[in-house]
């Protein structure tokens, strides 16, 4: 059994097509066949079940993925300790993100960071919060910035900051014209703008309406934050959304921003894949965030997990 057939199997599992983990290993799909075969003849077992359409892990395959995974986690954390041994501050480090926040976070983060720390490379990877966690958790970024609650258990977090939910309106809405904090359980009748599936700002949105005994009328879904306030500044509904990404007034179709009457909130933190190695880059790279986002947005919550 070799190292590189440890790869190759995650690698079909995880794309269940054998041309497009070739493609993803840069290796021939023949060779890519070859190398399979020649590991279940070694074992003993069939790892994949092969159909005209597609290619499904035995339960063989399941667990030789499993024990595989962790075998290649643990080379990468002693990887990342000598490095960290041998380099202190060099190294690079991968960096996850959603669109919603990353594009207020992040610009402040990268420059101040980059001064401290300008021998290590940081890579930005920008998806939505279930891709995001599910990179995380095999090992592909080394920290992702994301709002509970997560959804997959195999990762930790650390708190970065509490951060306000505003409650966006179409200028003249008669509840921005109320001038008062409004109870989201005045709102059931209204329409609503929302993020997409995937995004978990999106779950955050439905829980709120449920605690407050309805669910909300969805007339837009999008995928971008922005384009959802300009929905909104357009007149075709309403919606929330955290403090941060919120427009300045002189900002051509901005909505009016009103304070919720229950003062919901989010908490964005720093998550990463538990018993893994955080090398000293990421915990540099965390503290730099925490640092940042309480300067520029307030406090951050005592660390719960």
């Amino acid at each position: 059994m070799e190292f590189r057939q440890l790869q190759y199997v995650i690698q079909i599992a995880a794309e269940k097509n054998f041309s497009r983990a070739a493609e993803k290993l840069h290796i021939a799909q023949p060779s890519l066949s070859q190398q399979l075969s020649k590991l279940e003849k070694e074992i003993g077992v069939l790892l994949f079940r092969r159909t005209t359409n597609s290619v499904e892990l035995t339960h063989a395959g399941s667990v030789f993925v499993e024990k595989a995974q962790t075998i290649l986690d643990s080379v990468e954390q002693l990887k990342q300790e000598l490095d960290d041994l041998a380099h202190m501050r060099k190294g690079r480090l991968v960096v996850g993100s959603l669109p919603i926040t990353g594009s207020h976070v992040l610009p402040l983060v990268l420059p101040v960071f980059g001064q401290r720390y300008p021998e290590i490379e940081v890579v930005l990877m920008e998806d939505s919060s279930s891709r995001l966690e599910q990179l995380t958790a095999s090992g592909q970024t080394d920290l992702c910035l994301l709002s509970l609650p997560l959804q997959e258990p195999t990762l930790t977090w650390q708190p970065l900051i509490e951060e306000e939910i505003c409650l966006a309106l179409p200028p003249g809405h008669a509840l921005a014209e109320r001038g008062l904090p409004v109870p989201i359980a005045e709102l059931s009748s209204e329409p609503f703008v929302i993020l997409k599936k995937g995004q978990g700002f999106r779950q955050i949105v439905l829980e709120l309406c449920g605690k407050s005994g309805f669910e909300p009328r969805i007339v837009f879904e999008s995928g971008n934050i922005e384009t959802v306030q300009s929905l909104v500044a357009a007149g075709m509904g309403i919606a929330f959304v955290p403090k941060m990404v919120t427009r300045a007034k002189w900002t051509e179709l901005a909505p009016v921003y009103v304070p919720l009457a229950e003062s919901p909130s989010r908490t964005l933190v720093a998550a990463s894949r538990k018993g893994r190695y955080l090398s000293k880059a990421a915990e540099a790279f965390i503290d730099t965030m925490r640092e940042t986002v309480e300067r520029h947005f307030g406090a951050v919550r005592e660390k719960r997990q």
